[in-house]
C-alpha cells in the first residue's frame, strides 16, 4: 500500500510566453480552473486574456524557465511528469489560528505534579535580569499557526492519468482538500535522478 495524494493537474491553458527579448526573463504564464463568468474579473484581467485569445481563467501562476516549448494558447497537463519523477509541491498550509507553545512549538509544558499549578501549557520564563533586562528577538511564544506558504521536496510521481488529468503523488502535500498548489520538478532531484538511483541500485 502506498499513501498517495490525488492532484487535478490540468488542463492548464499558456497564457502568455515571456522571452528575455521582450521581458527580460523567460518565463510562461499559466491559467487554471475555467472562469465562467467574465463579470467576476477584471478589467485589466479580461483584457489580459482577450489580447491573447485565451479562455479566461480564475488562477494565474508565472513559471520561470518552463522545461517545454510551448506557445500561446496550448493546454499543459500532467503528461509534463513520469512515473517515478521527484516534484515539489507549494502550498498555502490549514490554519491553525491563535496557538500556544506546546502545539505551535513543540514545547515540554511544566510538570503535571509536584505542586505546579497553572504553568501545565506555559512555555517557562522568557526575560532577562539585570541585563539586557528585555525579551530576546525571535523568542517563541504563542501566536498564530498555519496558512503561509510552503514546499515539499522530493515528492514521488506514482502514477499519471493523462485522460482525467490527475497526478497520484507519493505522501502528503501542504493545504486542505480543494487548496490550489504549484507542482514543479524537483530542484534537488531533477528528472533523470530516479532512474540514475535504479542503475545504482
Amino acid at each position: 500500500m502506498v499513501p498517495v495524494t490525488v492532484v487535478l493537474a490540468g488542463p492548464n491553458r499558456v497564457v502568455q510566453v515571456k522571452t528575455v527579448e521582450t521581458d527580460g526573463y523567460n518565463a510562461v504564464q499559466l491559467g487554471f480552473d475555467d472562469q465562467k463568468k467574465e463579470t467576476r474579473l477584471t478589467k485589466p484581467l479580461l483584457g489580459h486574456f482577450k489580447k491573447n485569445s485565451v479562455q479566461a481563467t480564475k488562477r494565474l501562476k508565472e513559471i520561470r524557465d518552463f522545461s517545454k516549448e510551448v506557445k500561446v494558447g496550448d493546454v499543459v497537463g500532467p503528461d509534463l511528469f513520469a512515473v517515478g519523477d521527484y516534484v515539489d509541491a507549494i502550498g498555502v498550509t490549514k490554519g491553525r489560528g491563535f496557538e500556544g507553545v506546546v502545539k505551535r512549538h513543540g514545547f515540554r509544558g511544566g510538570d503535571m505534579t509536584h505542586g505546579a499549578k497553572g504553568w501545565h501549557r506555559r512555555s517557562g520564563a522568557i526575560g532577562q535580569r539585570l541585563f539586557p533586562g528585555t525579551v530576546m528577538r525571535g523568542m517563541k511564544m504563542p501566536g498564530h499557526m498555519g496558512q503561509v506558504q510552503r514546499t515539499a521536496q522530493n515528492l514521488q510521481v506514482v502514477q499519471v492519468r493523462s485522460e482525467d488529468n490527475v497526478l497520484l503523488i507519493r505522501g502528503a502535500i501542504p493545504g486542505s482538500k480543494g487548496d490550489y498548489v504549484v507542482i514543479r520538478e524537483s530542484k534537488k532531484n531533477p528528472k533523470g535522478a530516479a532512474k540514475a538511483e535504479v542503475a545504482k541500485k
